[in-house]
């Protein structure tokens, strides 16, 4: 069995850990972190998992995090920069789902997100825990930079594209919107109910943390620079990411046999028929990605529309896949999950 720490489990990236890991054939939990709860009972606060976890909150300071084989940070940004290396030098895999590692370029990473970073040394071997990209690098990594909702849900819209070269990479547009439980957990105004029910709106126009991680990953891809508009929204919803991925075609192409072929063995990625319009609610606590491709018109414009739940291909069940891939275990462990409906 694989030992498993959880670091912040009080969040909604944390719970959703837990969900998935309290029922995974090979896991052990064996801590689960917070200050603040700590000699809380996990399923007090979360009621939905009573007769699933029986572990109360640990204060991380007395829990025996370097006794796991693999410790999740589901804490803000900035945490793991400062525990990683002490986990690592104990032979403890690490997987993030923060922000701490995703960024090779350490002064990228401390402009977009204003602080220093505490490991900079480790920012080069942290592995980009985009499965569908790096799975070969992941297999051997110690440590795993999970991906942020957007740039999952805007890098596999993108990726088939730019790998076959087919598309201006200079003009790349992003527009998607998210659920509020993207925002977190926190009590903000602005997702309050009465604040962001009926309503829709966009964010973060100028700037987004995320631009620089989704144009890291792209870059990679291309070969070079890409030039992307990124715009977020959001809306109404609690689950949910919907991108919708512009760019202009330059030379003629089989979009849809080439979504296909690109994606024909991946597990937890769904290129839905021509012609389909992939919905938020179709993939709602399960950890896939359900993909559409369309050529308005015939025209040169490609328009690809890319759904994920931010909660778990977004966040907590793409770290567990990771997981998997760190173990050489089936990925799909843990994740056989229909999605909910309605």
């Amino acid at each position: 069995m694989i030992k498993v720490g959880i670091v912040g489990g009080t969040g909604y990236t944390g719970v959703e850990l837990i969900r998935l890991l309290a029922k995974h054939p090979n896991v052990q939990l064996t801590a689960i972190t917070s200050r603040k709860e700590d000699g809380m009972p996990v399923a007090e606060m979360f009621p939905s998992l009573r007769g699933w976890v029986d572990l109360v909150f640990s204060d991380p300071a007395r829990a025996d995090l370097k006794g796991c084989d693999v410790v999740f940070f589901a804490t803000p940004n900035g945490i793991a920069m400062s525990q990683a290396r002490e986990l690592l030098d104990a032979g403890v895999k690490v997987v993030d789902l923060a922000a701490d590692y995703r960024i090779k370029d350490v002064p990228t990473w401390e402009k977009w997100y204003g602080m220093q970073h505490a490991s900079p040394e480790l920012v080069a071997e942290a592995v980009y825990g985009l499965p569908e990209l790096n799975r070969e690098q992941i297999r051997g990594a110690r440590l795993i930079a999970n991906p942020g909702c957007y740039p999952t849900a805007v890098q596999l819209g993108f990726l088939p594209l730019i790998e076959a070269g087919v598309v201006d990479t200079a003009n790349l547009i992003a527009d998607s919107k998210s659920g509020v439980s993207g925002a977190g957990r926190k009590a903000e105004v602005h997702t309050l109910f009465a604040e962001a029910g009926d309503n829709f709106k966009a964010y973060g126009v100028g700037g987004h943390r995320h631009l620089p991680e989704i144009r890291q990953g792209l870059a990679r891809v291309a070969g070079g620079d890409v030039g992307l508009t990124f715009v977020p929204h959001l809306t109404p919803l609690i689950r949910g990411i919907h991108a919708t991925l512009y760019a202009r075609l330059t030379r003629d192409i089989d979009l849809q046999a080439l979504y296909e072929q690109r994606y024909a063995k991946e597990a937890f990625v769904d290129v839905l028929p021509a012609g389909s319009h992939p919905e938020t609610r179709s993939v709602r606590g399960a950890n896939l990605c359900r993909i559409a491709v369309h050529r308005p018109q015939g025209g040169d414009t490609v328009v690809v529309l890319s759904v994920i739940d931010n909660l778990v291909k977004g966040a907590a069940g793409q770290a567990v896949q990771n997981m998997n891939i760190l173990f050489g275990l089936d990925e799909r462990l843990g994740l056989d999950v229909v999605p909910l409906l309605p």
